[in-house]
């Protein structure tokens, strides 16, 4: 049996979206698509293009670099894996916004490497809502004072949060986690008037969940581009 093709795969997508805002009522038109295109070939990326997606998420710096100019011209790429500090200036170099900030340390060095560049990066604080030893992130009350202590930084937007929620086999089980990220980044936008204004949350498996509870931006791979081969 045939796989399907992406383009239907992404029509199917972006029926879901329309359906899930349908029920959260919201509008469509807020949701951004990043297709995670980690060890996918060049090939699939280019495939994509072509059916109109712009916007991919690699989980690793030296990944992108070794394909990047094997792909289309004109796309935006985020960095939605762990940065290490020691790739901060190489990630600035190759990618227009990076999900997963999660310590000043990190922010500091990236705000450098932005500065040295000349230019000006989105990012996101990334928080594990959930505890996890075993996830990355800031805990929510390490997140106040890196927002406070980002106001010296001019090469850096802070433009949301992003988390990752445990795997569940129901994907309503993420909705909590999910839920926790949008109330922690009301009460943020309260205390400290920073905008805040984009939640990226959700992935293959659950971002119908995700946008009931607030995410802007949604992270789908195999869900949109296939089985990841290379």
């Amino acid at each position: 049996m045939n796989e399907p093709r992406i383009e239907d795969r992404y029509q199917a997508i972006q029926t879901r979206i329309v359906d899930a805002c349908g029920l959260a009522g919201r509008d469509p038109a807020e949701i951004n698509l990043v297709a995670v295109s980690k060890k996918q070939a060049p090939e699939v990326i280019r495939e994509a293009a072509a059916c109109g997606i712009s916007v991919f998420g690699e989980n690793r710096v030296q990944e992108l670099e070794q394909k990047a100019a094997l792909c289309p011209e004109g796309l935006t790429w985020h960095l939605v894996g762990h940065l290490q500090g020691n790739k901060a200036a190489r990630a600035v170099g190759l990618f227009d916004a990076i999900h997963s900030i999660d310590s000043l340390k990190l922010l500091e060095r990236v705000n450098a490497a932005a500065r040295e560049a000349g230019r000006t990066v989105s990012v996101f604080l990334q928080v594990s809502v959930s505890g996890e030893s075993s996830k990355f992130g800031l805990a929510p009350d390490e997140v106040s004072p890196v927002l406070e202590a980002s106001v010296k930084f001019m090469n850096v937007d802070i433009v949301g949060l992003m988390t990752m929620p445990p795997h569940t086999p129901d994907p309503e089980g993420a909705a909590p986690f999910f839920a926790s990220l949008r109330e922690l980044r009301d009460r943020l936008r309260a205390a400290t008037g920073f905008p805040l204004q984009d939640l990226s949350m959700g992935m293959s498996h659950d971002f119908h969940v995700a946008i009931a509870e607030g995410a802007n931006w949604i992270r789908i791979g195999t869900a949109l581009l296939g089985a990841r081969t290379t």
